[in-house]
């Protein structure tokens, strides 16, 4: 059984909602790996804890506990009245990741793991393999943006794939979508089922480092935004992040209740995940 709340927090046109999520944890059990691209990993979990989850928004995300090195099952917080409670003398090993694909029926979760420099997640994720033991947690809510737009840009980097390649997937036919996203090359570029008009334009760093380009904001500059009402989702480095909204908001005149923007990463943090409202 789910338990779940919610409220609404725009006005009735294009209502988006929050609905919050009692807080569980859940021990999931690897069922197989898949290559996405030569540096994304898609890993199907199952098991029978995750009876009542779920994940009713593209962007949600979970927090995943990883096993310590030469430990088989992660260790995990204690959830208590909606507050996470840890241990500091053996805190978990956690990192946040989106939800790319749920499957009621076949007790399936995909998440999909971006591989970069070397970590606990990244290690965990390059030697997954079936049998293997990961913990979850959440999601907490989600932030509901309902399918009435007449058009919905989405921009990030590789962290923003699974949530934009999702929402692409969700959408209604003959929405359209703007993509915009930065990848290290075209071995890095996806391809998404869609029922809406979609446009990509693939951004590639080649050699440089990902979060220090321009790329994403001079092709945010250069786009000509459809007419009608539109929604924008922004997922990146968070300072980079910060200067697309700014560019949107302050720069393009959108509506700031219309643009969701997040640091999924930021250099040099562990476990980071922070929302840029204003």
């Amino acid at each position: 059984m789910t338990d779940t709340s919610s409220e609404a927090i725009s006005n009735d046109l294009h209502r988006i909602t929050r609905v919050r999520h009692e807080l569980k944890r859940r021990l999931l059990t690897v069922k197989r790996v898949t290559s996405v691209t030569p540096h994304m990993k898609r890993i199907t979990l199952t098991g029978d804890d995750l009876e009542g989850f779920v994940s009713a928004s593209y962007d949600n995300h979970v927090k995943a506990f990883f096993p310590r090195p030469g430990e088989v099952e992660p260790l995990m917080p204690v959830f208590s009245e909606g507050r996470v409670l840890v241990d500091e003398s053996a805190r978990p090993i956690a990192r946040d990741y989106t939800p790319r694909r749920y499957d009621e029926a076949a007790k399936e979760l995909d998440l999909d793991f971006a591989i970069h420099d070397a970590g606990p997640a990244t290690t965990w994720a390059t030697q997954a393999k079936p049998g293997d033991k990961i913990g979850i947690g959440g999601p907490r809510g989600s932030f509901v943006v309902p399918d009435d737009f007449d058009w919905y840009l989405l921009i990030g980097d590789e962290t923003a794939l699974p949530a934009i390649g999702r929402r692409l997937e969700e959408l209604r036919p003959a929405t359209r979508a703007i993509v915009i996203a930065e990848v290290a090359d075209a071995a890095e570029e996806q391809t998404f089922a869609s029922r809406a008009s979609v446009t990509i334009n693939w951004l590639h760093r080649g050699q440089q480092s990902a979060g220090s380009t321009t790329l994403m904001e001079d092709a945010l500059r250069n786009l000509k935004l459809p007419v009608g009402d539109g929604y924008a989702f922004i997922a990146s480095e968070s300072e980079v992040a910060k200067r697309l909204r700014r560019i949107l908001v302050d720069e393009r005149q959108h509506p700031k209740a219309w643009v969701k923007a997040s640091g999924y990463w930021k250099g040099g943090a562990e476990n980071y995940h922070e929302p840029h409202d204003d």
